[in-house]
């Protein structure tokens, strides 16, 4: 209420100035509620805020929480953390899209307990306060029905009872029928958070996935011969076998001839030259046609439903461009830009040229139809069985069309996975998360020393990120072949891989040149691969002696069989004293499960150095001996407190991973240990 020139402007109708609380600072909440936050079935969603009202009342706060489609709230209390902090948590259930917020009140009778408590203490005459509650309760008892209204109006009765004050008083202070009492709290004059914010619950494998991506066109037995979907499904019990759960292909569409790429991305192609997979589109068909060397649409079918029976998931591979043979160029010329020439212009990222592709205009008149157009590629897709979709380069479309395109699909499906392959500037990454991508790409191929590693992951989980940014971490990719992975042979690889495996509960490898440690680039300088497959039929010995597909098997099986893994949330790291080290822990939020992880970053030589571990996030006692168990090597040990020696040969095992499985408490312990 404000004055002017000695007249009252009246409060707004809108505003009820018998609304005390407070609703402040509410965590999480992405953006002002722009932006929901991310969830997998079963996980808690944790809510604070600072609640608070004027002067001394007590407050009681509930924390609001339902499905979109339902119209009722379910609620729990909330409990406060002192300095007006209050916290309150939910579990969600099935994959979809939930609602949360707060609601608080001045309790009085809340606020009547309290001080009859205080009064009572300093034993005073308490006689009229019994009054004044058994009015509240009568004031309860009007807003319920049925036995409840009994029970309260009895509860009065006996408030009322001056001739028994020490039954009053045991009946007020009786925590049962205070809860009875509270059930039917005068919420007339509560705060109601608004706006209301969202969550994205996902299944449990947008958390958790393991992938591996394959050319089909490479996995014919047969040296030199054009491989088919047919050729993967003989492969499924080869990467089953190894643990990963998701097989990526890259995109299976008919490829362009128009400036079709020769091999190392050469501007001129030769007879017989297969071209990039990423140029899509000729007269055989566009974005829902299969290329018709790799198969049909009842191939693809078979491969998605025999890999289900493998426990593998199919991924296709989404990318939103053409050749210049696609039919769209044709069919829709207005979804193009073209150059004063009249000629379509062609992907640049200079001084990069991607003669035979054409981007889209999202700046086009007809956008709407374009993304019409685009959003029912994914349509297609999924009504072939395909629910898991890695998108080529989303940071160059239209940010709006994400948003409104993944909406749209997770609407009607909402266990479809999108991972963003999106390396670019980090605001565009997260805003992409936000978005609605189920998973993201990120920094982790060009982070190899202890202190990028150390400082990238502890954002990466940090309190911002984890409510919205799911990372997938890729070692190496069709595009990314790191200096680390050229110079340091297959203990680099090794290194990598244990890495990914266990710093991310979601990872993938480009195989099986990831596996073969494939480490030969274009040129000096270069991370692209020499001879690479993305221009060309490659021919793999899977069966090579030097493979990793070893390693990659007991990591995925030691993934699978520890929950710790399973998560990024609980991602801590340790002090080394040497900096070629690398330590870090993941732990279970009960600590039934709780994995150390040792790495030697140097791939050339033996490291050695001192661990001083937080005992407390281990859940281990000070001065208190403990076994663990090295998963890779079989290996066993007896560690003593928070400082303990490792060394570590990158030839022979270039990490440990520690499995810490109970304190030793007495010298009669550590001799049954040995």
């Amino acid at each position: 209420m404000t004055v002017t020139k000695g007249v009252f402007v009246l409060p707004s109708a809108d505003l009820n100035g018998r609304q005390r609380v407070a609703i402040e600072g509410v965590w999480p909440e992405i953006d002002g509620g722009r932006f929901p936050i991310k969830r997998t079935t079963g996980d808690r969603v944790e809510v604070e805020a600072d609640i608070f009202a004027d002067g001394h009342d007590q407050l009681t706060c509930m924390l609001l929480y339902r499905r979109v489609e339902e119209i009722d709230w379910s609620e729990t209390p909330m409990v406060p953390l002192g300095n007006d902090r209050w916290r309150g948590g939910f579990e969600v259930g099935a994959p979809g899209r939930y609602l949360y917020t707060i609601e608080a009140w001045v309790d009085h009778y809340r606020t009547w307990r309290h001080d009859l408590r205080r009064r009572l203490d300093a034993q005073q005459d308490v006689t009229i306060d019994l009054q004044i509650g058994a009015g509240l309760v009568e004031q309860a008892a009007s807003r319920a029905d049925g036995t409840d209204r009994r029970h309260l109006q009895v509860l009065a009765g006996i408030l009322r009872n001056t001739k028994d004050p020490e039954g009053a008083v045991a009946a007020a202070l009786d925590e049962a029928q205070a809860a009875l009492v509270l059930r039917y709290a005068d919420r007339r004059f509560a705060t109601r958070y608004a706006p209301e914010l969202r969550v994205i619950v996902d299944r449990a494998r947008a958390r958790f996935s393991t992938w591996y991506e394959m050319f089909p066109r490479s996995c014919s037995p047969e040296p030199g011969r054009h491989g088919t979907l047919q050729d993967c499904v003989r492969l499924l019990p080869y990467i089953a076998g190894m643990g990963f759960d998701v097989l990526y292909l890259p995109p299976i569409h008919p490829i362009g001839r128009t400036l079709r790429k020769g091999r190392n991305n050469s501007v001129v192609s030769e007879p017989g030259d297969v071209g990039s997979p990423w140029a899509i589109g000729a007269a055989e068909g566009g974005h829902t046609a299969v290329h018709p060397d790799l198969g049909t649409l009842d191939d693809l079918r078979t491969l998605v439903r025999e890999a289900r029976t493998h426990g593998i998931e199919i991924a296709l591979d989404i990318a939103f461009q053409c050749s210049p043979d696609h039919p769209w160029v044709q069919e829709h010329p207005e979804w193009f830009r073209r150059r004063p020439d009249g000629t379509i212009q062609y992907a640049e990222n200079p001084p990069k040229k991607y003669q035979d592709i054409y981007p889209f205009d999202f700046e086009t008149d007809a956008w709407q139809s374009l993304w019409e157009a685009l959003a029912d590629v994914f349509f297609f897709w999924i009504e072939q069985g395909v629910r898991i979709f890695r998108v080529d380069n989303p940071h160059t479309k239209a940010l709006p069309f994400w948003e409104w395109a993944i909406d749209q699909i997770t609407a009607r499906h909402p266990d479809v996975i999108f991972l963003s392959e999106a390396f670019t500037r980090p605001r565009v990454m997260e805003r992409l998360a936000k978005l609605g991508f189920t998973q993201s790409y990120t920094y982790f191929t060009w982070r190899n020393s202890a202190a990028e590693l150390r400082e990238y992951f502890t954002e990466l989980t940090g309190p911002r990120l984890r409510e919205f940014f799911r990372p997938n971490l890729w070692p190496n990719t069709p595009d990314i072949l790191h200096e680390y992975l050229q110079t340091g042979g297959r203990p680099a690889f090794a290194v990598r891989a244990v890495l990914a495996a266990t710093l991310g509960a979601n990872y993938g490898i480009y195989g099986p040149a990831f596996e073969l440690c494939e480490n030969a680039p274009l040129h000096p300088g270069s991370e692209e691969y020499l001879n690479s497959e993305k221009y060309e039929i490659r021919s793999w010995n899977r069966d090579a002696p030097h493979s990793l597909s070893g390693l990659l098997t007991q990591l995925n099986r030691i993934r699978r069989e520890h929950p710790a893994l399973q998560r990024d949330d609980t991602l801590r790291f340790h002090n080394v004293d040497n900096p070629l080290m690398l330590c870090y822990s993941k732990v279970t939020a009960d600590r039934s499960d709780a994995l150390l992880i040792v790495v030697n970053l140097d791939p050339f030589y033996r490291q050695s150095g001192w661990v001083n571990l937080d005992l407390r996030v281990l859940g281990l006692e000070e001065g208190v001996a403990y076994e663990v168990d090295d998963l890779l090597t079989g290996d066993r040990f007896v560690w003593h407190g928070a400082v303990n020696y490792v060394e570590l040969s990158p030839e022979r095992a270039p990490a440990h991973v520690l499995n810490i499985r109970r304190p030793l408490r007495t010298e009669r312990d550590v001799d049954d240990y040995r």
